[in-house]
């Protein structure tokens, strides 16, 4: 029987994580901070983890940006704010967010709290050896309130399952153009969305299904072929198999409990029309909310 609670686990705590691109708080608080446009306060927001690291790092460990799209936002985003500042900015704009969204009596409850407890449990066990996102995110201290620590636990999570999908894919041998294609080729995100938010060209894009076509992943017509969808199934599941042991380590009658926790506030963000359509995130919220 294949284990699914790594999968289970990401598609109830990607759309908390995701209200740092999303919820209008983050990008009131990139303003605040002088971050010019939604790009510069995207890359800053996340990236700020890693201290005031150049461009080209920021681009490998993201993975599918053009290295131009990165460039424009950093290094010049660490001139409007340090990444301590952005650190505590975004924060408080998770805590607003998260208040906002689900209430204030449920962002104050017992249930978050102990939620946020299990999720920093579980982050804390992950293994972050090679996963650059991950370990500076679990090196961050811990919140003392429960939102904040309930957000950047999930984060914790997000990014390591996310160096993990990217290792991967390295090993694989599919670039970040690729997995995009793919992406899309499998209904899960939007192609014209990927390629522009991105920002790459038309012709790079091509050039990735071209690629693709010549490994017998992808069809005339840009449908995934029977070699695609077993290739990007194999992804998927090595992706979930790399994100298993923070909930191995959490035990399965707790990682139950938090996935019980964290249902509503799935389902709370996938009402709430935050994310646009066509999105990048590729967990089906609407389905995840619902279970």
């Amino acid at each position: 029987m294949v284990d699914t609670t790594a999968r289970d686990m990401w598609e109830r705590f990607e759309p908390v994580h995701d209200l740092v691109y999303f919820a209008p708080e983050a990008r009131r608080a990139a303003d605040a901070l002088g971050l010019r446009g939604y790009w510069m306060g995207y890359f800053a927001l996340r990236a700020a983890p890693l201290g005031p690291v150049a461009p080209c790092v920021v681009t490998s460990s993201f993975y599918v940006f053009h290295p131009g799209r990165v460039a424009r936002a950093l290094p010049d985003a660490w001139k409007y704010a340090a990444p301590a500042e952005v650190l505590a900015a975004r924060g408080e704009a998770m805590d607003a967010a998260m208040t906002r969204l689900f209430g204030s009596r449920a962002a104050r409850s017992a249930e978050l709290a102990e939620a946020a407890d299990l999720a920093w449990e579980a982050a804390s066990a992950a293994d972050t050896t090679g996963r650059v996102l991950a370990a500076a995110n679990q090196a961050l201290e811990r919140p003392g309130r429960a939102t904040a620590r309930l957000w950047q636990a999930v984060t914790t999570l997000r990014e390591h399952r996310g160096d993990g999908h990217v290792a991967v894919l390295v090993s694989l041998g599919i670039g970040p153009l690729e997995a995009m294609v793919l992406k899309a080729a499998a209904g899960e995100s939007d192609g014209p969305f990927l390629r522009e938010t991105r920002k790459w060209e038309p012709t790079d894009w091509t050039a990735a299904e071209d690629a693709l076509r010549e490994r017998g992943f992808l069809a005339a017509d840009g449908s995934l072929t029977r070699a695609g969808v077993a290739g990007r199934a194999l992804v998927e599941r090595r992706t979930d198999e790399a994100a298993g042991r923070p909930w191995r380590a959490l035990g399965a009658e707790r990682t139950a409990r938090l996935a019980g926790l964290l249902e509503p506030l799935a389902r709370a963000v996938g009402e709430s029309g935050l994310l646009p359509p066509g999105n990048p995130v590729g967990v089906t919220l609407r389905e995840s909310a619902g279970r």
